[in-house]
C-alpha cells in the first residue's frame, strides 16, 4: 500500500486547517472588529460554496489529465485563501474579504470528499481498503478534536492572527504531501484509453440518485447532519441551562473524543456490511442524544455526549466504504465531493435553524437533533428495503436480477462507466 501513510498525513493536515477555520475566523473578527457577527458572515461565505462547487470540482478532477496538479492546486488555493484571510479580515473592505472566503471555500470539497476519493487508488478493494477508510475517517475526527483546541491555545497565548497562520501552514504541508502521492486508476480498474469518453458534470448526481446504496446513505446522512450541524450551538444552550455557561465546549469536546474513539474501534469492523453499520450508528447516536436531553447535570450530559460520539464515529467510515464500493469509477470523485458538500450544507442549515429557535428550551432542541438521527436511520432502512423489494419483484416477473453496482463492475445503474478515471 504505497503512499497510504503519506496520504493520511496529508489528509490530517488538510482537515486540521479546515476544522480550525470556524473558530479562528470568529476569534480574528472579534479581535479586529469587535464583532463576532462579522466572523459569522465570513464563515458563511466560506461554507456556502461547498454544495455548488462539489459537482464542478468532482467533474474537473475526473477530466483532468494531471490529477496530481489538480489536487495539489486545490489544496494550494485553499491554503492561499486561509493565509489571505489572516491578513485581510478586519482590514480590507468586506466585499473583498467575502470574495476571498468564497474562493477558498470553493476548494473545500477537494479537502473533504476529493481527498477521500484517492484512497481507492492507493489500496486494493477488500478488507484492506475498508480499514484504510477507517483510518481516513479518523483524520476527520482527529482534526475535529485537535484543531479548535490548537486555535484556542494559540489565540490565548498570542492572538488569532498566528492561529490563522498555523492553519495556513498546515494547509501548505498538506499540499506538499499530496504532491508526493501516487495518482492512478482505482485498484482493479483498467486505465482508460486516449479516446475514452469523458464523464459529464451530472454523472455524480445521477449515481447518487440511481444507485440504491448511494441514494440511501446520501439521503440519510444529509438528514442526520441537519441535526448534527445544530449540535454545537445547542450544546452551549444546554450547558447554560444546566448552570455551566462555559460548558458547551466540554460537551462538544466529549462528543469529538467519542467520535474519534468510535472511528478507531467500531469503525474498523469490516465483518459488518457498511450499510448496516451506518444504520446502527445513526440509530445509536439518536438514542444517546435522547438520554443527553434529559440529563440533570453537565457531567452526566458530557458522558451522554461522549457515548453519542462513539456511536457516530463509525458512520463516516461506513459512508466512505459505501461510496467507494458503489460509485462508478468515472464519477467516483464527483460522488465523494458531492456527498461531502451536501453534508456540509445540511450542517450549515441546521446551525442556522437552531439560531432561529434559540428561545426553545435546550432539552427540546437536543431531543429534536436525536429524533433527526433516528429518522435518518429509518430513512436509510426504508430506501434500502424499497430497492430490495423492487429487485425481488423484477426477478419474480422473469426479469434477471441485476447485480448490485460496485467499483469492479463494468456498468452501473447510472449508465456505462469510464474505467480508470480517478
Amino acid at each position: 500500500m504505497p503512499g497510504l501513510g503519506r496520504y493520511l498525513a496529508a489528509a490530517l493536515a488538510a482537515r486540521f486547517a479546515s476544522e480550525g477555520m470556524g473558530m479562528a475566523v470568529v476569534l480574528l473578527a472579534l479581535q479586529r472588529t469587535g464583532s463576532a457577527a462579522h466572523g459569522a458572515f465570513v464563515l458563511t461565505a466560506w461554507l456556502a460554496p461547498h454544495v455548488l462547487a462539489a459537482p464542478l470540482a468532482g467533474a474537473a478532477a475526473a477530466r483532468s489529465r494531471r490529477p496530481r496538479l489538480f489536487q495539489v492546486g486545490a489544496l494550494a488555493g485553499f491554503t492561499t485563501a486561509v493565509a489571505a484571510l489572516a491578513l485581510l479580515l478586519g482590514r480590507a473592505p468586506t466585499p473583498v474579504v467575502l470574495a476571498v472566503a468564497v474562493l477558498g471555500g470553493s476548494c473545500g470539497p477537494m479537502v473533504t470528499g476529493g481527498l477521500s476519493s484517492l484512497v481507492a487508488g492507493l489500496v486494493p478493494a477488500g478488507p484492506a481498503r475498508d480499514k484504510a477508510y477507517g483510518w481516513d475517517a479518523s483524520t476527520y475526527n482527529g482534526a475535529a478534536v485537535t484543531a479548535p483546541a490548537a486555535v484556542s491555545l494559540v489565540a490565548a497565548f498570542g492572538s488569532a492572527g498566528p492561529a490563522m497562520a498555523l492553519l495556513a501552514a498546515s494547509g501548505a504541508l498538506a499540499a506538499a504531501l499530496a504532491a508526493t502521492l501516487p495518482y492512478g486508476s482505482p485498484h482493479g480498474s483498467p486505465d482508460p484509453g486516449p479516446g475514452a469518453p469523458r464523464v459529464g458534470m451530472g454523472a455524480g448526481l445521477a449515481a447518487l440518485w440511481r444507485i440504491r446504496q448511494l441514494r440511501a446513505i446520501t439521503s440519510a446522512t444529509t438528514l442526520a447532519f441537519l441535526g448534527l450541524g445544530a449540535l454545537t450551538v445547542t450544546s452551549v444552550l444546554l450547558a447554560t441551562s444546566l448552570g455551566s455557561p462555559g460548558g458547551g465546549g466540554v460537551l462538544m469536546t466529549a462528543f469529538a473524543l467519542g467520535a474519534l474513539t468510535g472511528s478507531l474501534t467500531l469503525g474498523r469492523i469490516t465483518t459488518i456490511p457498511a450499510g448496516r453499520l451506518a444504520c446502527w450508528a445513526m440509530a445509536a447516536t439518536g438514542v444517546a442524544l435522547t438520554v443527553a436531553a434529559f440529563t440533570p447535570s453537565l457531567p452526566l450530559a458530557a458522558v451522554a455526549f461522549a457515548a453519542a460520539g462513539v456511536c457516530d464515529g463509525p458512520l463516516l467510515t461506513a459512508t466512505l466504504r459505501i461510496r467507494s464500493e458503489f460509485a462508478p469509477d468515472g464519477a467516483r470523485t464527483q460522488v465523494f465531493t458531492l456527498g461531502a458538500g451536501l453534508k456540509v450544507t445540511a450542517a450549515s442549515t441546521g446551525a442556522a435553524l437552531v439560531g432561529l429557535a434559540a428561545d426553545v428550551p435546550p432539552w427540546i432542541l437536543v431531543l429534536a437533533i436525536a429524533v433527526l438521527q433516528l429518522a435518518a436511520a429509518l430513512l436509510h432502512t426504508v430506501v434500502t428495503a424499497r430497492g430490495r423489494i423492487r429487485k425481488t419483484a423484477g426477478a419474480g416477473a422473469g426479469a434477471p436480477a441485476a447485480p448490485a453496482p460496485s467499483a469492479g463492475s463494468a456498468t452501473t445503474a447510472a449508465g456505462p462507466r469510464t474505467p480508470g478515471a480517478p
